[in-house]
């Protein structure tokens, strides 16, 4: 077991982060969560005794702000996962450009800037892990959403350059490719269709094992699909 104890998720939900916090906590360890509205927390923090935070994703001086606020309340997580995105849909053409911006800073720079102040934290000890959030765009590029294509493949990349870069230092680097849509409570599974969707919990799971592997054996991605999904 690696042996985990402070996590941060930056992006935090109602969906698969809080599926995240509730394992972490279950695990045994000191939980923060990180949001544009911190507010839209305060349930999954009673639930998991989690820390909140408010921060916008994709700009360096609030992301260095939230890790300096962590080192002086909870201390240097050993687990950061960045799970925030920011969708813009819509026919190249008519594409606005300032959405387009914005996807690109949330899906792939905030990866970048959460995943600096992470990595200068974790090298200071030999030890830690980053997870990503990817999605069926990070590999297939759909009609009518370039912009979010384009995000998901950079932060992809910058993944496995940061899991090249840093493995060799202790520092585990995981991509998750989450390809298919992820059940909730305003979206089930259709009858015909049992297990369409990706269980959030299962989701989890699956991070929390990538997190436990041996360091003789390593994964840098993790795809996950329903048993029925095309790919």
């Amino acid at each position: 077991m690696a042996g985990f104890k402070k996590a941060l998720i930056v992006g935090a939900g109602s969906g698969l982060s809080a599926a995240l916090a509730r394992r972490f906590a279950v695990e045994g360890l000191e939980v923060a969560l990180a949001a544009r509205d911190a507010d839209k927390l305060a349930p999954l923090c009673r639930q998991t005794g989690a820390m909140s935070f408010a921060v916008d994703a994709a700009d360096p001086i609030e992301v260095a702000g939230l890790f300096e606020a962590l080192d002086v309340s909870l201390g240097a997580p050993d687990v950061v996962v960045y799970n925030a995105s920011f969708r813009t849909r819509g026919p190249i053409a008519t594409l606005d450009a300032e959405q387009v911006a914005r996807s690109l800073a949330v899906s792939a720079y905030g990866g970048f800037l959460v995943g600096q102040q992470a990595a200068r934290r974790m090298l200071r000890h030999g030890t830690g892990a980053i997870l990503f959030t990817g999605a069926s765009a990070s590999v297939k590029g759909f009609s009518h959403s370039a912009p979010f294509a384009m995000g998901k493949f950079a932060l992809r990349g910058l993944a496995q350059s940061m899991a090249r870069e840093l493995a060799p230092q202790g520092i585990h680097v995981a991509h998750f490719v989450i390809d298919g849509g992820i059940r909730s409570a305003t979206r089930v599974d259709p009858a015909e269709k049992p297990d369409s969707l990706l269980d959030p919990e299962a989701i989890a799971a699956s991070y929390w094992q990538v997190l436990n592997q041996p360091r003789s054996a390593w994964t840098w991605e993790l795809e996950l699909r329903p048993w029925v999904e095309n790919f």
